[in-house]
């Protein structure tokens, strides 16, 4: 009963730290890959360009028209997709007009005003 035990509880373990390194093993790998020209996001939500990833620990990330800063490789999360790529075009007839909305404002009740 001990060993079937012992077995049960192993293989759980065994698989999460399979996965863990699996995944520690990809996120390396995007690290060591990156290029100038990337679209990246940090791990604090930050979305730039990578300007230059010439050094062994750190990555320069353009983040706004002439605004570049310098990273830690390990705090880029993810290559992120180009935003014109990502949007999808509509054909003219599908696109309708909307008419803006007119709001009625009602007026403020005074509280402080005699009857």
């Amino acid at each position: 009963m001990f060993p079937l035990l012992l077995v049960l509880l192993a293989v759980p373990l065994f698989l999460s730290a399979r996965k863990q390194k699996r995944a520690m093993a990809e996120q390396q790998k995007l690290q060591n890959e990156l290029a100038p020209g990337d679209k990246v996001m940090t791990t604090s939500g930050l979305y730039g360009t990578v300007a230059d990833a010439s050094h062994d620990t750190t990555i320069d990330i353009e983040i706004s028209e002439g605004v570049v800063t310098r990273w830690l490789r390990a705090a880029i999360r993810e290559k992120v997709a180009d935003v014109e790529e990502t949007v999808v075009e509509k054909a003219d007839d599908d696109v309708h007009e909307v008419e803006p909305a007119t709001a009625q404002v009602a007026e403020p009740l005074d509280t402080n005003a005699k009857k």
